[in-house]
């Protein structure tokens, strides 16, 4: 038996041809025929009803007693009445259809799933579970009514002081706890940086392939989104700076391009800082999943190179630990604290308390560190084995690309392949994949897919899920 909350009864129509007890009567029914009910799932004592509506007894016995001898409920005596459990199912209503491109359907961007070769997530298999519940235990043990009331919008001023230690030792970057902001991930960080800096009408340039949620979350705020091509060495900021000189803004990914995994060179971080400086525009760095590089020491960031003020670091959990926490983090210029303090205030209701607090134990006793660098070793270990399983299987059909790091494979197709075609097929195959195509601003074919490896155990799995690509491509 599982109890739920029950379905709100909205007030009861006095001037309707039906008594009450027939009106809580269809009412029960209906949500039971829609499954907002279902069986098994307990509902209101009559007693509980009648204080709640403000009825006579009497008239929840009578809906309650129809419902009964019609089969939908059934009293427990001091387990209470449920749902009768043997009720057929309501078969649910078919959902929309996907958007499309051409004839294939395209799914939702990074929908909530666990698939084979998911993007986006951690080795979940490998998460300290039990370091985490111990911590959430203590931390709710702890709890005061001060715990209890509407969080701190700007972050937990303990998390907000591990973040800034943190980032000085691993990232390179001075930052004081005042200027880290706690956000509810990367599109709240970004929304919070255009409230505060940008306006309609503003240009920003944004890496071409490049991440796109940043492109759609500009385009509602009315913020035109200028593509910069990448290649090798990261942006091309020299071509951004002769096409459009004035904009506002840039948002890049520095440490590991998103997608290709590239790191943008030194002379180009140089110059982008120079023109920041020299135009009084922004620089927004996602350092998404700077902590893992695997062919040396992970680069310093961008933002520990800033010195007139002009880098936003946008940072987050959901790569280094969990996705679910729906927790990140923007460091600030200094000269901007106050701003984003008065912005924060309109526009942020705060991260869930407790949840900081796990996570600032979870960093200040060590486990934080211990993690990122059990992982560093771990993902190192599941991108060489992916990659060669699948190379095994797949042989000439594909091209793995070298990358110094990151937690997903970039597999470009040989032959006339299309990426988006093979990503709906392996999607209905319950297998996950990107195309790279849907990461492009203009519409071009990549014939190359995004694939993660952190939750890719063994060659072994890896040529058992390459076998079930190949069966598709064919």
């Amino acid at each position: 038996m599982t109890a739920v909350n029950p379905p709100s009864i909205a007030p009861l129509d006095p001037a309707a041809g039906d008594p009450f007890y027939r009106q809580i009567y269809d009412r029960f029914r209906a949500a039971i025929a829609s499954g907002a009910l279902k069986p098994g799932d307990r509902i209101p004592s009559a007693r509980a009803l009648t204080r709640e509506l403000g009825l006579a007894r009497g008239t929840i016995d009578a809906a309650y007693a129809l419902l009964a001898a019609e089969g939908y409920i059934q009293a427990r005596g001091q387990a209470g009445t449920i749902v009768t459990p043997d009720l057929k199912p309501r078969v649910p209503v078919a959902s929309p259809p996907l958007p499309t491109v051409g004839d294939t359907a395209v799914p939702s961007f990074r929908p909530d799933s666990i698939l084979p070769f998911q993007m986006g997530l951690p080795a979940l298999d490998e998460f300290p579970r039990k370091i985490w519940a111990r911590l959430g235990a203590r931390c709710l043990r702890a709890m005061q009514p001060v715990d209890m009331v509407h969080p701190p919008v700007y972050g937990l001023p303990a998390l907000r002081a591990e973040i800034a230690a943190y980032l000085q030792v691993a990232r390179g970057i001075n930052c004081s706890p005042a200027q880290v902001f706690v956000t509810s991930g990367f599109r709240h960080t970004i929304a919070l940086i255009a409230h505060a800096l940008l306006k309609a009408g503003d240009r920003v340039w944004v890496e071409a392939p490049g991440y796109p949620p940043t492109r759609e979350l500009l385009a509602q705020m009315k913020i035109a989104a200028v593509p910069v091509p990448v290649d090798r060495d990261g942006m091309r900021v020299a071509e951004a700076i002769r096409a459009v000189p004035r904009a506002r803004a840039a948002v890049v990914t520095p440490g590991h391009q998103s997608p290709t995994c590239v790191s943008l060179s030194l002379p180009r971080r140089l110059a982008l800082l120079d023109w920041a400086g020299r135009n009084d525009a922004w620089i927004i760095e996602d350092d998404y999943d700077g902590e893992y590089r695997y062919v040396s020491r992970p680069l310093p960031s961008l933002k520990s190179l800033d010195r007139d003020g002009r880098v936003l670091y946008a940072g987050t959990f959901s790569k280094v630990l969990l996705p679910s926490l729906r927790l990140a983090y923007l460091v600030v210029p200094e000269s901007q604290v106050e701003r984003f303090e008065q912005v924060i205030q309109i526009v942020a209701g705060g991260s869930p308390e407790l949840m900081q607090a796990v996570v600032t134990a979870f960093i200040r006793e060590g486990h934080f560190a211990r993690h990122i660098q059990r992982m560093r070793r771990l993902y190192a270990e599941r991108r060489e084995v992916t990659a060669a399983g699948l190379e095994n299987v797949l042989g000439k059909r594909v091209r793995i690309d070298e990358q110094p790091g990151g937690m997903h494979l970039i597999l470009r197709l040989q032959g006339q392949q299309s990426d988006r075609h093979l990503v709906a097929a392996m999607r209905k195959d319950g297998l996950y994949a990107e195309a790279l195509s849907d990461w492009m601003s203009d519409g071009e074919e990549a014939s190359t897919l995004l694939l993660g490896f952190t939750n890719v155990d063994s060659q072994a799995t890896a040529e058992r899920l390459g076998k079930r690509i190949l069966n598709l491509m064919e």
